[in-house]
């Protein structure tokens, strides 16, 4: 979108790259960065980048207290980062979607460079 020296630019709501976001839009990417600036929750999405596990197995691989895996475990699923699947009593845990381990991948790629 361009805009002429008598129109202001509109701003737009889709996720369209060539345009600037609306506030909402930026508002909602805002909040999914915020919710990578926990060093707890990076290492449990990493754990879960290669399987599925359950809170206990989360705790001994990311050396983490169950009760703050939960916790956090919590807020990954309101970003919709991470996903669960009732097994009988236990509830397994994985990344939510293919985007979640490109998002990791990439950060990873670009402080390492």
């Amino acid at each position: 979108m361009t805009a002429t020296a008598h129109e202001p630019a509109e701003l737009a709501t889709t996720c369209s790259p060539e345009d600037l976001p609306d506030e909402e839009l930026l508002y909602d990417l805002a909040d999914l960065f915020k919710v990578f600036s926990d060093t707890t929750r990076i290492k449990i999405l990493y754990a879960l980048m290669s399987r599925e596990l359950c809170v206990a197995d989360i705790a001994a691989a990311t050396e983490t207290s169950q009760s703050a895996v939960s916790h956090q475990l919590r807020i990954l699923k309101q970003s919709h980062l991470v996903k669960f699947r009732r097994d009988g009593r236990n509830i397994n845990y994985s990344l939510a979607d293919d985007h979640v381990y490109t998002m990791l991948n990439q950060g990873m790629s670009h402080i390492c460079e």
